[in-house]
């Protein structure tokens, strides 16, 4: 459980402003929308997917890095990280079966296997969101896991967009209908309070000397 005199004791070390924002942004942060990443090459494209999270309202990454390792570039993710909790696997199997585990559907994100437009699509329970690998797409695995797929409707020559890129007016689209919906999209009580108390620490540069004080 959250220590409620310790969060008290820590905001008292940063501005009533950015106590404020961190109950603002937290109004409108989710869990029920999930994005997973697959494999991803460049390491900008995984750092920009991350940001966009960040930007509307996701929680949670989910990282695969079974092929080509680590991927998030501090200096494209613009800090994101620090708001957003990324999950890393080094396979694609664990993050499906946490995954599937908490009760998320897996929509996998592909221009084929008569996948759905994204206007047409409805966000009816948890999803997952997956992206692949710039060249290849999504894995096998995921593909077979899949309760469904979403496409990005294009009219031009070219097949597909910049996988970052996707996942940026995907994620706008989604987090607008999830929050148009009746449907309880955001973060629990509970889940609210145990982020104020880790953004507020990440806040403080000496938070370790502040914590050992708090303690003694």
């Amino acid at each position: 459980m959250t220590d409620l005199e310790l969060l008290t004791y820590l905001e008292g070390f940063i501005s009533p402003e950015r106590k404020e924002r961190f109950l603002e942004v937290l109004e409108k942060r989710t869990k029920y929308l999930t994005v997973g990443i697959e494999d991803v090459f460049q390491f900008h494209n995984t750092s920009a997917i991350i940001r966009s999270c960040e930007v509307f309202g996701i929680q949670e990454v989910h990282v695969i890095e079974n092929r080509f390792g680590k991927r998030l570039d501090k200096n494209i993710a613009m800090g994101a990280q620090q708001w957003v909790d990324v999950h890393r696997y080094g396979n694609s199997m664990d993050c499906l079966e946490r995954l599937k585990g908490n009760g998320y559907q897996i929509i996998a994100t592909t221009p084929h296997m008569d996948s759905c437009p994204l206007d047409d699509f409805q966000v009816e329970s948890k999803i997952a969101l997956f992206f692949g690998t710039e060249k290849e797409g999504l894995s096998d695995d995921i593909m077979r896991a899949a309760d469904g797929f979403l496409r990005i409707p294009m009219v031009g020559f070219t097949e597909s967009l910049n996988v970052s890129v996707s996942a940026a007016i995907l994620l706008q689209v989604l987090t607008e209908k999830l929050r148009k919906s009746e449907l309880s999209w955001q973060l629990s009580e509970k889940e609210k309070l145990e982020k104020r108390l880790d953004w507020t620490k990440k806040s403080i540069k000496s938070i370790e000397e502040i914590l050992k004080r708090y303690h003694s």
